[in-house]
């Protein structure tokens, strides 16, 4: 359970109507921490807030693509009058696959401007809200995919390595001021957008993780930061981690096919 003096009153989740945010969303509310939830489709942002809402929580939503001009703006209209506690950037689902010489480079800057520049903008603002009060946490979500290059999503791989490795300069900086800072790295998980992008995940030995499991262990890990490998994938972290790279990105993307949909 949630330590709510320690990161509340209020969390902002970022990317917070479906999947894995929709249950950081559901393990908050039950702690009795009020939401602000921010995403990008009005069904399922409003349908979450409902079932959040009935949990006794106050919650308010915010529909918003974090790659338009400025989104710290929309978003501090809907917070500044608020004590927020615990910050979790969900958000970085668009990872865009298609081989970077050949494919649209605004649609790879859109990879960038949400998992890097849109992460960068929240984390600085409700960071130096949380240092000034010597508490709170942020959660930033992150992936295998950042261990490794892979063709078709190598921008987004990147991103989520930058994202690794912010994590944990981050955690430098603030953790001798009563703030938690911690990179919650996810395998394959039976989200709705894995659904969407008609990934095969009943590969036989394919280590699937549940959405609400990862929530469970970002909240329990909080403190165990700078980084925490969800879902079991702490042996894979590992492994993606080693040498010789040629041998190892070669392999991995190798199994990443088995995964891919059908060619059209």
């Amino acid at each position: 359970m949630i330590d709510k003096d320690r990161y509340g009153p209020w969390a902002v989740i970022a990317g917070g109507s479906e999947g894995v945010g929709a249950r950081f969303a559901h393990r908050l509310a039950d702690a009795g921490v009020n939401l602000v939830l921010i995403a990008r489709k009005p069904g399922p942002l409003a349908e979450t807030a409902e079932q959040v809402r009935a949990k006794g929580v106050q919650v308010r939503t915010l529909e918003l693509d974090l790659v338009s001009p400025d989104p710290l703006k929309a978003i501090r209209e809907v917070t500044d009058d608020l004590e927020v506690g615990l910050l979790i950037f969900n958000a970085g689902a668009n990872s865009y696959g298609h081989e970077f010489v050949t494919g649209d480079l605004d649609r790879f800057q859109d990879v960038i401007a949400l998992n890097i520049t849109a992460q960068l903008s929240l984390t600085h603002h409700f960071g130096a809200l949380m240092k000034q009060r010597g508490r709170g946490g942020i959660i930033l979500v992150g992936s295998l995919a950042g261990y490794m290059g892979q063709a078709q999503i190598s921008v987004y791989s990147a991103a989520k390595a930058f994202s690794r490795v912010f994590a944990e300069g981050l955690w430098l900086e603030l953790r001798d001021h009563g703030v938690d800072v911690l990179e919650l790295v996810l395998g394959v998980t039976r989200t709705p957008a894995m659904e969407r992008a008609g990934l095969n995940m009943d590969i036989p030995g394919l280590n699937v993780a549940d959405p609400d499991d990862v929530a469970r262990e970002g909240l329990e890990h909080l403190s165990d930061g700078p980084v925490w490998v969800a879902g079991g994938n702490y042996e894979a972290a590992v492994k993606r981690s080693g040498f010789p790279r040629a041998k190892l990105v070669a392999g991995a993307h190798a199994a990443m096919q088995r995964m891919l949909p059908p060619a059209k």
